[in-house]
């Protein structure tokens, strides 16, 4: 909203990239089906084009595709927690045996040893924790969703604004970022091809799951976004 001031447009970015992700959901679908085996891109790229790309694509996988994620995940749940509880934030501030920053970094750390040490037990271990933080997480936007609907202050006189968006080159520069962040929240929705070899029924079992999963978290997000433009933004 920072970017592109105007809510309608916010709400076409998230629109619009919940069908690149569907359309994204839909080929590596058939692409999982047809080749049901464990790496995801790693095994499409090398079965369709060629080993040396695919050997490629695996590198870039190791070192930029997981590794920033997982890093900018960790460090964003390192800021949240801080900020949610500000008596440790004054502790960290004050004392002189650790910085506030040292600190964030070094739990940003710890997380993504904790969840290494959660996937090492097996992929039985690793699905519990996963689909509890999941329903976690969905019954959270949930939430948003209920209380921007039927509590508080929420009102679509909020969706109303004075001021129209500018399709000038700073406009299609803030649709640019805005949609990258939009398409960093989506990602994800490939994650089902990357352990085709440990699914029972892979050809009807990857697909469903894509687009099944891809489709949840559009509407979502889509009414998650409403829900925010009706409790937070100001009516001009």
């Amino acid at each position: 909203m920072g970017f592109v001031g105007n809510p309608f447009m916010m709400l076409s970015l998230w629109f619009a990239g919940g069908i690149i992700a569907f359309c994204g959901a839909i080929a590596f679908g058939e692409l999982g089906a047809n080749f049901p085996e464990a790496g995801g891109e790693y095994i499409f790229i090398t079965k369709l084009f060629n080993p040396l790309l695919g050997f490629l694509s695996g590198w870039l996988s190791l070192i930029v595709g997981f590794s920033a994620p997982i890093a900018a995940s960790a460090i964003g749940f390192s800021e949240y927690f801080t900020m949610a509880i500000p008596s440790l934030q004054n502790f960290l501030i004050n004392t002189e045996y650790l910085s506030f920053d040292l600190f964030k970094k070094l739990f940003s750390i710890f997380i993504i040893l904790i969840f290494t040490l959660i996937h090492s037990r097996g992929i039985v271990f690793g699905t519990r924790v996963q689909n509890v933080l999941t329903l976690l997480k969905v019954a959270l936007i949930a939430g948003v969703i209920l209380a921007g609907f039927t509590f508080g202050n929420g009102s679509f006189q909020n969706f109303h604004t004075e001021s129209q968006f500018q399709f000038t080159f700073s406009g299609w520069k803030s649709i640019g970022l805005s949609l990258m962040f939009v398409m960093f929240a989506y990602s994800g929705w490939n994650s089902a091809t990357y352990i085709g070899s440990e699914i029972k029924s892979p050809q009807k079992v990857i697909p469903k799951s894509l687009l099944i999963s891809t489709g949840i978290v559009m509407v979502l997000y889509f009414y998650l976004i409403c829900s925010l433009c009706m409790l937070f933004l100001l009516p001009k």
